[in-house]
């Protein structure tokens, strides 16, 4: 992987982790991403309307078709994601999340897109994958708890954080193929799939209108912060797929939990730091094997 793109992916962990982290204190559900999606269309409206001036006329129906199933898979993605960070603990969704997805977008990319994945590819894969499992609580996870509670919320955890990994891994295969295939600006790919996501959660939201401004009061600085920062961390991931191969920079981009690990668990005191503090440095080698190859 060129350094630039390592260099990227590694910008976008950090930024992936902060706005994660935002989320789960915010506890929100869909209008939470109703609301962090309309602010983010507003924040970044004048790059977002300059580049689709410049661009889109020349879209055929593959790009559109593109930001339409990828809108459509980044909903279900933010809404499992909220559920798991309502139920769970965000060491345990996270990680989860974050670890599936590469692997399954990965294996997407050599089986359909014609990728090669070389030893150290496939060492820093399996790095990352281990390490992924230790920060989510190691064997822990295959045990069950004797807290009944305890148990129920890690079982959630696993369930919604692989859930949402399937969606990642869906999105960054669709993704991928438009700025790599159809050489679409990551920009847009980012900025039009939200509209999508607004127009789908618009119903929703209207359906649980009482209370609404309330609730917006009380997320809409959480909200907002997602808005301006997240779109830029996947907005860096996908500028490194054009110069980079997907099968690594999906792993890589767990370099995230890294962040995560170390400043989530601090301030969400959810216990478990040298196990977590080890599964970061299996992921930080996997992210280094992945450069390698």
């Amino acid at each position: 992987m060129p350094a630039s793109a390592l260099a990227l992916v590694i910008l976008a962990g950090l930024i992936h982790a902060c706005w994660n982290i935002v989320a789960k204190k915010v506890g929100g559900d869909a209008r939470f991403a109703f609301f962090s999606g309309a602010l983010l269309m507003l924040v970044w409206a004048p790059l977002g309307l300059w580049v689709s001036w410049q661009q889109v006329p020349d879209w055929g129906w593959p790009e559109l078709g593109v930001v339409t199933v990828s809108g459509v898979l980044h909903v279900g993605y933010y809404l499992v994601l909220l559920r798991g960070y309502r139920e769970a603990d965000l060491t345990v969704v996270y990680p989860l999340a974050r670890g599936s997805g590469p692997l399954l977008s990965s294996t997407m990319a050599i089986l359909f897109l014609g990728e090669q994945l070389s030893a150290w590819g496939a060492l820093g894969i399996a790095a990352v994958v281990g390490g992924v499992f230790l920060v989510a609580g190691g064997p822990s996870l295959l045990r069950a708890a004797h807290d009944p509670a305890k148990r129920q919320r890690v079982r959630s955890g696993v369930f919604f954080g692989l859930v949402t990994g399937i969606f990642i891994a869906a999105y960054t295969v669709v993704d991928g193929w438009g700025v790599k295939v159809l050489g679409m600006s990551p920009i847009l790919v980012d900025y039009l799939s939200n509209v999508v996501r607004l127009v789908i959660l618009l119903p929703v939201v209207a359906s649980m209108r009482t209370g609404l401004l309330t609730v917006f009061r009380q997320q809409w600085k959480g909200a907002l912060l997602v808005a301006a920062i997240s779109p830029v961390s996947y907005v860096l991931v996908l500028y490194a797929m054009q110069v980079a191969p997907l099968s690594h920079v999906a792993p890589a981009r767990e370099v995230s939990m890294l962040f995560a690990a170390l400043i989530g668990g601090h301030l969400l005191s959810e216990g478990d730091r040298l196990l977590r503090v080890l599964g970061a440095a299996c992921i930080a080698g996997g992210v280094m094997a992945l450069a390698v190859g």
